[in-house]
This record gives C-alpha cells, structure tokens and sequence, in this order.
C-alpha cells in the first residue's frame, strides 16, 4: 500500500477540467435531485467506460451519512447492489466502509471533506476525498487493535489495492484516494 505515489499504477492522473458528472462515454450526468449536491452519471458502467459520480459538502451537515448514502445509490446504480452473492455484498460493504473512514478522517484531522469522487469501470472503484487539511494521513504504528479511535487509516489499508494522497502544488488541501477491486 502506498502513501507516496500520486496515483496508482496505470492510473491517468487527474480527471480532465469538467469530467465531474461525465463518464468516458460521453453520457452527461444529469443532474441531483432535491439538494443539488450529487452530480450523477448514467445508470451502468458501459463496456469498457468509467462512471464518475461527485458529492459537494459545501453547506452540508451530517455529511458521513450523507457520503455513505450517495455512495450506495451510486453502488445501486452501477450494479454493485443488490448483491447476488456473499462476495459481491463484501465488497460493496467495503466500499461503503471506506467512504466512511475516509470523510470521518477529514471531519477529524482537516476542516472538514470539500468533495468525493467516486469512479467506476469494470475492475476498480476509486474513492476519493478532498479536504483543505495540512496533515499527512497514515496509519497509526503500531496499531493497537484493542485501543479505541486511530484505526481509520490501517482500516483503509487493509481493504484497499492501494491508497494515497494527493496535493496541489499552490492550493491549500489535499486529496485523499482509495481504490477497491470489483466483485467477482
């Protein structure tokens, strides 16, 4: 697992100016119903494609419940629920976990989560968290399993492919990324 690469291997970067509704296919998101906050994309992952879905917390509160909510419907979207399998409602509870971690890390140690990708295709999932927190985040050493709090970050490390984070040169904040394999 790693906290010093940028990306992932075979990763293309940062999502181009614009893509925060869109899937490589070129279907538009439509957008959010009610609060204006999601900005999703088509309903399946097309054959080959990706499917990109964002949450603004600007203005939000609760914004956990909020983030594992949006998460779901994307999951419901995509096909990842409901589950067939044991395996398949794992993974997706995986998901769903780290989403969790990850936005509670920024509401504890940043100022709060800006926004969350979520992207899609056939093989991974990849979450990411932006916040405008000055903080390296990392697994607390050593993980002490029986004390409680500071296991956010060894949690996303074990589930996960691969992690890490993401600054901008010039831009106060960072983005924290995480991918997940598809259920088989």
């Amino acid at each position: 697992m790693s906290t010093t690469r940028p990306y992932s291997p075979g990763d293309r970067g940062p999502e181009p100016s614009g893509a925060s509704g869109a899937s490589e296919g070129g279907v538009a998101a439509a957008g959010a119903a009610g609060e204006g906050v999601a900005e999703p994309s088509g309903a399946a992952t097309p054959p080959g494609g990706r499917q990109v879905r964002r949450l603004s917390f600007e203005g939000e509160s609760g914004v956990v419940p909020l983030a594992r909510d949006f998460t779901r419907q994307a999951l419901y979207a995509w096909g990842w629920l409901p589950a067939a399998s044991a395996d398949q409602r794992a993974a997706a509870e995986d998901v769903l976990l780290v989403v969790s971690e990850l936005v509670t890390n920024a509401c504890l140690h940043a100022e709060g989560p800006d926004q969350l990708w979520i992207t899609c295709d056939n093989k991974v999932i990849r979450i990411e968290v932006s916040d405008r927190g000055t903080g390296q985040p990392a697994p607390r050493t050593p993980h002490r399993a029986g004390r409680p709090g500071g296991h956010g970050m060894f949690i996303v490390q074990r589930l996960c492919l691969d992690w890490g984070v993401v600054r901008t040169p010039g831009v106060a904040g960072k983005t924290v990324w995480a991918e997940l394999g598809a259920p088989a």
